[in-house]
């Protein structure tokens, strides 16, 4: 067993120069395991934490957790199983919130030829009963589903773990979801026991977090180094077969202020974190943003009680029958045919080609893109559609749904 330890003193300057720190660490041939420890006062600040070996990324998790195993066998949630290459091994430190008068930190990596056992998982949940699907017309072939792309598991900040995250957005109704853990692609292995499982499609995600603005990108795409310009991960994305989405752009401490030279067309348009949806902000940043823009929603679950429940928006997708859901839910989001509504089974609006639908929306008022108003009458009602986008609104004028 070998002990490194790193310790020191992070200052606003050291912020000010550079915010993510690298402490290397030999990993010497035959090593089976490294663990990594970080201290400092937390009520003080905010270290997040993750590790590079010499091949490459080997997790991330953030300021959610102060520890981390590596093996060959298994990882600690939010890092990488895999064999420990010999080498410089470096634990990530980002500097995220340093006090005045600095960050006293701690980090101690050791390093054994033996491996520890691997934390027993907790038992996967029972399937739970679906609610009733809401009757939605085909178009095309096409059937219309409903999920939620932005939620976090144990892999990242979340509290639950992907098995018990399926189980409740099953329970919620939703065909589809994006797990989209901070910084990670730890969790992709694991989704498609979990989506078979629980009958509902798992679609690999990273919240690619920085603190200038997240993304998320969707798809089997690899690791998105988050150290790279925006650009680069949406070029990442793209050569992969993958999508990017500009996340919750006007949240508080992590609105979006990073460039991109090529605009993203999907955009987070509704987050759970817009609690007074008669502030029209999400909506004219988004037609600022580009022309065509692609409105999509995501709760950004996180743990039960503290945050909105899966489903709280809904997006709404108008997928393919035939093929993998996974690519299915990927091509409906790159031709943009989505609705986002408040929970699966609230009021609704849904293009059908040349038409709109208004679902239990009796007495609604739907907006075009240039503000003129028409009045939704009955609880299914069918309007003629011109270029997107199209709110519901209320009386109050609160966006009630919207579809591109």
């Amino acid at each position: 067993m070998i002990v490194v330890t790193h310790r020191g003193r992070w200052t606003l300057q050291n912020r000010a120069d550079d915010v993510l720190r690298a402490l290397p660490v030999t990993v010497a041939p035959g090593t089976a395991a490294l663990t990594v420890r970080l201290d400092y006062p937390r009520h003080a600040g905010v270290l997040d934490l993750g590790c590079v070996g010499p091949d490459g990324f080997r997790g991330w998790s953030g300021g959610a957790r102060d520890s981390y195993t590596v093996t060959a066998g298994w990882a600690t949630p939010g890092y990488l199983p895999g064999e420990l290459e010999p080498g410089e091994w470096q634990v990530l430190l980002r500097l995220h919130r340093i006090p005045p008068d600095g960050l006293e930190y701690e980090v101690t990596a050791t390093t054994s030829s033996t491996a520890p056992p691997a934390p027993e998982p907790p038992a996967a949940p029972p399937r739970p009963d679906r609610p009733p699907g809401r009757k939605l017309p085909d178009v095309d072939g096409r059937r219309w589903l409903a999920g939620d792309l932005h939620t976090h598991t144990v892999h990242s900040d979340g509290a639950l773990t992907i098995d018990e995250l399926a189980a409740l957005s099953a329970s919620r109704g939703l065909d589809f979801l994006a797990v989209t853990d901070h910084n990670t692609v730890s969790h992709h292995p694991w989704l498609p026991d979990a989506s078979a499982r629980y009958g509902v499609t798992l679609l690999p995600g990273q919240e690619v977090t920085t603190d200038r603005g997240h993304a998320n990108v969707f798809g089997p795409v690899g690791w998105v180094d988050f150290r790279r310009p925006p650009d680069e991960w949406s070029a990442t994305a793209e050569r992969a077969g993958g999508l990017m989405s500009v996340n919750h752009p006007l949240a508080a401490d992590c609105a979006w202020r990073q460039p991109l030279t090529a605009r993203t067309r999907l955009v987070e348009v509704w987050h759970s974190g817009w609690w007074d949806r008669t502030w029209g902000a999400p909506l004219a940043w988004a037609q600022a943003w580009r022309p065509d823009v692609v409105p999509v929603g995501g709760s950004d679950f996180h743990h039960l009680g503290g945050d909105a429940l899966p489903g709280a928006p809904t997006t709404w997708v108008l997928a393919d029958g035939d093929g993998p859901p996974e690519a299915a839910v990927l091509d409906a989001l790159r031709g943009g045919r989505t609705a986002v509504s408040a929970d699966p089974a609230g009021p609704l609006l849904l293009r059908l080609g040349d038409e709109l639908l208004a679902l239990d929306a009796d007495g609604a008022l739907l907006a075009d893109a240039d503000g003129r108003h028409r009045l939704v009458r009955g609880d299914r009602c069918l309007l003629p559609a011109g270029d997107g986008p199209y709110v519901l609104e209320s009386h109050r004028m609160e966006v009630i749904a919207l579809c591109s």
